[in-house]
């Protein structure tokens, strides 16, 4: 039975329709799982995280291939089915929680603690189909909260996509792509059509891979207040730095300099005073927030 046929089979078994308030669009290309699993590199010492697995897409062909795999699952439906087809592997766990409240390295904590007496893990990686409406949320609490990742592969929506694997001052560059590049060394895997996905959802999709540094891409005195600068720049994109910078408060007494100290900051550092912030590298920024933590 391929992917489709069983798709079906299981949401009629189970009296199971697409939530669009949860944003379900469930995988049914057989060859797009293999490539998921593939390029995540999982092998039988690591521990793996899938958040959202929904009727299960993934979650099978990830068991036979990981030390364990916990499911991540919001919609009580889906945890039913979960267990139903999977419980038969020791390897599998499921949470029915909202991931975005959760203490995932508690969670990984104690899954490495319970499987030492059997096994070791080497690694935590989080693999995925994520959903779409809170993609962001997800992938920047995963950096914030320092979870302890190796990496990240997920599918997600085919713009955002472009936007996390962008490099820094480039067209497609956003505020988030500064996050992305601070904290990992993000990957295009693939793009997948619409048409791989029941019921077919109006954009494309695509699979990146965030291999999480070791330690932040570059080194500041304040992360708080670099992040804040990035936000005000990207706030006001068509916007002059200048001007972003000064019609915003980013710290403490920021924003009762007047605007004459931020255009001499900028022309300090070697900036042209005229330049936006989507032009600037994440070092830009770095120096940026070092100079205004003074």
């Amino acid at each position: 039975m391929n992917l489709y046929d069983e798709t079906k089979y299981i949401m009629k078994k189970y009296n199971i329709n697409a939530s669009k308030r949860l944003g379900q669009n469930f995988l049914i290309d057989d060859e797009i799982v293999q490539r998921i699993v593939d390029s995540s590199d999982i092998a039988k010492d690591d521990l793996v995280i899938e958040i959202g697995p929904g009727l299960g897409t993934l979650t099978g062909a990830l068991l036979e291939r990981a030390g364990k795999v916990i499911c991540i699952e919001l919609d009580t439906r889906m945890t039913d089915v979960l267990k139903d087809r999977f419980s038969m592997y020791d390897n599998f766990e499921i949470i029915n929680k909202d991931v975005l409240k959760i203490d995932l390295n508690k969670i990984i904590a104690d899954a490495v603690g319970a499987a030492r007496s059997a096994q070791v893990f080497k690694s935590a990686k989080v693999v995925a189909n994520l959903p779409y409406y809170i993609t962001t949320p997800i992938i920047m609490k995963l950096l914030e909260d320092r979870i302890n990742l190796q990496s990240i592969t997920v599918m997600v929506q085919k713009e955002v996509a472009d936007r996390l694997v962008a490099e820094p001052g480039g067209d497609n560059s956003g505020a988030i792509t500064y996050g992305i590049r601070y904290y990992t060394n993000p990957e295009r895997i693939m793009e997948v059509p619409n048409t791989s996905f029941l019921p077919v959802p109006e954009v494309n999709s695509t699979v990146i891979k965030l291999d999480v540094l070791p330690k932040p891409a570059i080194e500041v005195k304040n992360e708080e207040l670099l992040f804040k600068v990035i936000k005000l720049a990207f706030m006001q994109k068509r916007k002059t730095l200048l001007n972003a910078l000064s019609n915003g408060n980013v710290g403490a007494d920021f924003h009762t300099r007047p605007k004459i100290e931020i255009q001499k900051m900028l022309i300090d550092l070697g900036f042209d005073t005229r330049i936006r912030g989507e032009k600037l590298t994440l070092e830009d920024f770095g120096k940026i927030a070092d100079y205004l933590d003074k």
